[in-house]
């Protein structure tokens, strides 16, 4: 019998185990280890974030869903590796430390024949003084949807904001990255939008001005460099689309940014030409930058060799090209292919939790030496693509191949992104984007770097219609209901 360990449950995390667990059956043994007890549909965060949904409409525990198909779930947080286990056993494992109410705080040892990271990102709240931690705690000015707790705090400021518009006191918004190094600028993308939406449809949108704030040094950048896709049979770039967008609605944006500071009211940046500048704001809404999740790692004999398989950013090395090398020289080869560990063979990164070799946007600094640009994005549907790649790898491996059988570049892989711009049956809006491949590969595509047969954009209410059918269908998937694997990654 094989043992499967599973660091972390959300998108990429929960496809791996559950495809496992279909694949291989009760004759092995699937665990996951994380310490949230409810699993969250990310995407929709943003529209708890501005009461369109409850946080009971985007999250379900997990204990039930893996006690009916037989997964064994600890709710704790991963420690440490063991790789090479212990002086007197060679079986690796890993510390764990549970983080539910009847075992809080004890420490526990899982082993393992095969070890999937699928941590995620430690939300970095602490880079930015003042941003805080999205809770609405003491000390910290602004809000967050990157959890639905957060969204459900975010929408209650959002309240205060509105009641205030309408006893005629004008109020500023500012949305967008809390740093110089952060990613998922799609989801204040699609917040800014639906905040400009509610404002609309409560009849205060003349009281509001919209900023939008990033680190980005163009609009439509999105941390993959832009994107040139096809609309309407005419190659339009992300940048054009973008700002026709925010134009449209009447925002303005920030762009090249990097917040360095948030007092109340006030948010301090640094811009790539070095120069400094202040946006003041009554609500603000600043994703923050993702590291690792600091987990250790310790040889045989207790020695610490977190930096031979962690990357500095806290990530996981895994099979990529990390030699420094110029920006011109970076390849869509140097990205990783089946995600496995190149020290240790029987470990494996997937979805935000594998280090990336390189940016895909431009890297960028201040004269100052500061760095303002976006990291690679690594959520969503690339996240699920790995998870099921690597299952399908390590069932292989189990029943004898000696090497990964799958891969899940991003590199060679297209994705699809449904952007909502306002929540409403018969007034919503949404950006449809299909990308291929998602990072560019000048190569093979000189020019933009893509294919411009996978690679479209639609804007209107039946891509709104989508998102919202794929909200159903990702939960209903995700809670292994009947069907559940006709539904694509």
């Amino acid at each position: 019998m094989a043992k499967i360990v599973i660091m972390g449950g959300g998108v990429s995390g929960h496809t791996a185990a559950s495809f496992l667990n279909k694949w291989l059956g009760k004759e092995h043994e699937v665990i996951v280890v994380t310490p949230n007890s409810q699993w969250n549909w990310i995407p929709s965060n943003i529209w708890v974030g501005v009461g369109e949904m409850s946080k009971e409409d985007v999250v379900f525990p997990l204990a039930p869903v893996y006690e009916k198909v037989g997964i064994d779930y600890r709710q704790a947080k991963a420690i440490s590796i063991h790789p090479e286990g212990k002086q007197d056993d060679d079986a690796p494992y890993i510390t764990i430390e549970y983080t539910n109410q009847e075992k809080a705080g004890q420490k526990d040892e899982i082993t393992y024949d095969y070890l999937i990271n699928a941590t995620g990102p430690k939300l970095n709240f602490d880079a930015t003084p003042g941003l805080g931690n999205g809770q609405g705690q003491m000390g910290e000015h602004t809000v967050s949807v990157c959890t639905a707790d957060h969204a459900i705090h975010a929408n209650h400021e959002l309240e205060k904001c509105i009641e205030k518009m309408k006893a005629g006191e004008r109020q500023k918004f500012l949305i967008g990255t809390g740093h110089g190094m952060c990613t998922c600028q799609g989801a204040a993308f699609e917040y800014i939008f639906n905040i400009e939406h509610k404002l609309k449809e409560r009849d205060v949108r003349d009281m509001a001005d919209i900023t939008y704030i990033s680190n980005e040094s163009f609009l439509g950048d999105f941390g993959m460099g832009g994107i040139h896709f096809n609309m309407g049979g005419y190659a339009t770039s992300s940048k054009v689309f973008a700002e026709s967008l925010y134009t449209e609605r009447g925002m303005d944006w920030i762009i090249g940014a990097h917040v360095n500071k948030v007092e109340a009211g006030k948010a301090h940046y640094e811009l790539l030409d070095g120069s400094t500048g202040e946006q003041e704001f009554d609500f603000a809404m600043l994703i923050p930058p993702f590291a690792g999740v600091g987990l250790k790692v310790y040889a045989k004999d207790g020695s610490d060799i977190t930096d031979t398989i962690i990357a500095p950013n806290g990530f996981m090395k895994v099979d990529a090209d990390y030699t420094a090398k110029p920006y011109e020289e970076w390849r869509a080869s140097d990205w990783p292919k089946t995600l496995q560990n190149q020290t240790y063979k029987n470990m494996f990164a997937i979805g935000i939790a594998f280090a990336p070799p390189h940016l895909i946007s431009k890297p960028m600094q201040s004269p100052n030496g500061t760095a303002i640009n976006p990291t690679p994005p690594r959520t969503g549907m690339p996240s699920a693509m790995m998870g099921k790649a690597v299952a399908q790898s390590i069932v292989d491996m189990i029943k004898g191949a000696e090497e990964p059988t799958h891969t899940a570049s991003m590199s060679e892989m297209g994705a699809a992104c449904v952007a909502s711009a306002g929540k409403g049956l018969f007034s919503g809006t949404a950006a449809a984007m299909t990308v291929y491949p998602i990072v560019p590969d000048f190569e093979k595509y000189p020019g933009v770097g893509r294919d411009m047969n996978g690679t479209s954009g639609e804007l209107g209410l039946a891509a709104h219609w989508v998102k919202h059918i794929l909200h159903h269908l990702f939960l209903w998937k995700a809670k292994l209901k009947p069907g559940w694997t006709l539904i694509p990654e």
